[in-house]
């Protein structure tokens, strides 16, 4: 059983991985620079060097895999990232469509069910279609909002300060990457699984913005605001750092066309996953900005 997973080294792959190595599984992961794996993981993982922009490389690192984890690897900051997103997914479709892979398991988005009008999710919406249009057995991962997208500004909590361009009020999922990671190893290492799976991760529990200020507040031990901010205040932040304009818009899409949004899956016992906002950043985020503090 071959299990390609990509983007090993990233807050989803890694957990991936290492339950992978722990089930007794050797998988054949998919990484730029070998040297951001740990030893030991080298030691028990087939490792294939390589750019998972380079179409070549990718075609042949999948080849007669049973399962490929697709993570799209395209930064947001890329210009026109949906292109670029869905040209980099191009030859696992191949693949899948040649019948040189059996399944793949993909980590889409909540908005990719839209369709269209979501930024940069659309991108992994485009991946949807083209995947369930190549024939392979295919798993759509629906993820949340990742708790990790704190750590983008670190800068902001330290001087207490949680900006959003989200309705402040609105309630939506918030998850763990690692609980996705435990939901994605599940899904490889079942083989009972056919034809197109559509599943959501909506991590333990709805929450607005308003309440992660609160929650972070006492986790931290620091008192922390919220500060919303328009899309054309993000806009405008973008291009100062020099960002083009198709990359600047699939940012600000992102969450715009989230907005109001409910999800298409339900939360259920197949959609809901255990760990607490809280409980994460007392444990991950206050250590970093303690020690970011100094003495």
């Amino acid at each position: 059983m071959t299990i390609v997973v990509t983007t090993p080294t990233g807050h989803v792959g890694s957990r991936v991985v290492r339950l992978l190595l722990q089930a007794g599984v050797r998988p054949r992961v998919l990484v730029r620079d070998p040297a951001r794996l740990d030893e030991e993981t080298r030691e028990r993982a087939d490792v294939c060097q390589g750019d998972l922009t380079d179409a070549g490389f990718v075609r042949e690192a999948v080849a007669g895999a049973r399962s490929v984890f697709w993570v799209d690897p395209t930064p947001h900051t890329t210009a026109d990232p949906v292109s670029v997103s869905l040209a980099t997914a191009a030859p696992l479709v191949s693949a899948g469509r040649a019948g040189d892979v059996g399944r793949v398991v993909l980590l889409s988005s909540i908005g990719a069910e839209k369709r269209q009008g979501v930024g940069h999710i659309d991108a992994l919406a485009g991946i949807e279609e083209e995947l369930d249009a190549a024939g392979v057995d295919v798993l759509h991962l629906r993820c949340a909002y990742f708790f990790t997208n704190l750590l983008l500004d670190l800068d902001g909590l330290r001087r207490g300060v949680l900006s959003t361009a989200f309705d402040p009020g609105h309630r939506m999922p918030w998850v763990d990457p690692r609980d996705i990671g435990d939901v994605v190893a599940a899904r490889l290492l079942n083989d009972g699984w056919r034809g197109r799976v559509v599943q959501a991760v909506h991590g333990p529990e709805d929450l607005t913005f308003e309440q992660v200020a609160r929650m972070l507040t006492e986790a931290l031990g620091r008192t922390v605001r919220l500060e919303p901010v328009s899309d054309d205040a993000v806009r405008e932040a973008l291009r100062t750092a020099g960002l083009p304009p198709s990359a600047v818009e699939g940012i600000v899409g992102m969450t715009a066309g989230s907005r109001g949004l409910v999800p298409e899956q339900p939360r259920d016992v197949l959609t809901t996953t255990p760990t607490r906002l809280a409980g994460w950043a007392h444990a991950e985020l206050r250590p970093l900005l303690e020690r970011q503090d100094g003495p």
